[in-house]
């Protein structure tokens, strides 16, 4: 698992108790830290973000922003989550469609369901402070 973005490893790095912006080659070198980061990633809100965990347990309720946005449940809010900046909104992308293939692969695998809305093609990304303002430049 990468972070991306010094706000991430300081965000990671203070719930860890690890300092990770002066350390970020840890993520890469200790294991145990490297799950610890991916764990943390994947079960903490960040901004106007939920949880990729509240999603894929049906927990998180879109805001009638989300909605708006074309954000509603399923796996593809959960690309949004985690690269939607690089790969959601901007119509059809390779990249989402093999994700999509691998989910689809290890959920037959289990045994388990997709669910629907499995891309974010159409979705508005969502952005933190930190990406609005790259964006505003």
């Amino acid at each position: 698992m990468q972070l991306s973005w010094n706000y991430n490893y300081g965000q990671a790095g203070r719930a860890l108790g690890v300092d990770l912006l002066n350390n970020p080659d840890l993520v890469e070198t200790d294991q145990a830290l490297s799950f610890k980061t991916a764990l943390w990633f994947w079960m903490t809100p960040q901004g106007n973000k939920p949880s990729s965990h509240d999603v894929i347990t049906e927990q998180w309720t879109p805001t009638p922003t989300d909605i708006a946005a074309g954000r509603v449940p399923g796996y593809g809010v959960i690309t949004n989550i985690i690269n939607g900046g690089l790969e959601c909104g901007i119509g059809y992308d390779g990249r989402v469609a093999s994700r999509i293939g691998f989910y689809q692969r290890y959920c037959g695998i289990l045994g388990v369901h997709t669910g629907i809305n499995l891309d974010c093609y159409n979705q508005r990304p969502f952005y933190s402070s930190f990406t609005a303002g790259l964006a505003a430049q």
